[in-house]
């Protein structure tokens, strides 16, 4: 959309069947446009911890970005805030914040290779890895992300999501730091599957 306000016309508007809960301007504007104890319809197929039916179990966020820039400053304090509201009110840990593109990797890519994922992390809003390099091995890479919350998808699918949140503007093949850093998200942060993780 070309701004905020196009994004919330068409968010609110029920022919398109796409809304979510929250909607944050660049300049840092909250629009709540569905109540959180409400279903809205923000990650349309998908799944994480092994279930779908993501819009059933999660808070949408939406965010005023162009895909290929920076996210402003004032949006980027905002979502703290909004954020650290959420996860208080719902008890939800960090490691359970995720991007429509770690739950529908090839149909959906944002937050995108600007969204600073790391900032979050030293917030204590989301998680980073600390991994160490680690020996290639495609079925090992797979089942960790499996068991941090990635859903089943193709190897190069799976590939190109975690780097889009862990390490944007990598390319290539499978190599030691995409193990070290599945290994290590698996490891500290696996996905309870009874709740799904989102």
């Amino acid at each position: 959309m070309r701004d905020c306000a196009s994004a919330a016309d068409r968010l609110c508007d029920p022919d398109h069947e796409v809304s979510a809960h929250w909607l944050i301007d660049r300049d840092g504007t909250l629009l709540r446009l569905v109540p959180e104890d409400r279903r809205a319809w923000h990650a349309g197929a998908g799944s994480w911890g092994g279930q779908g039916d993501v819009n059933s179990r999660s808070i949408g966020i939406e965010l005023d970005n162009d895909g290929r820039t920076p996210f402003d400053e004032p949006l980027m304090v905002a979502l703290e805030g909004l954020l650290a509201r959420i996860l208080t009110r719902h008890e939800i840990p960090p490691h359970h914040v995720i991007g429509h593109s770690d739950m529908a990797p090839g149909r959906k890519g944002d937050p995108g290779p600007h969204f600073d994922w790391c900032r979050l992390a030293r917030a204590g809003l989301s998680v980073w890895p600390d991994g160490e390099s680690a020996e290639v091995d495609a079925a090992r890479f797979a089942a960790d992300a499996a068991r941090f919350g990635y859903p089943d998808v193709a190897p190069d699918l799976l590939l190109v999501a975690i780097r889009l949140r862990f390490r944007p503007g990598a390319s290539g093949p499978l190599d030691a730091r995409d193990m070290g850093i599945a290994a290590d998200l698996a490891r500290r942060f696996p996905v309870d599957r009874q709740d799904g993780g989102a």
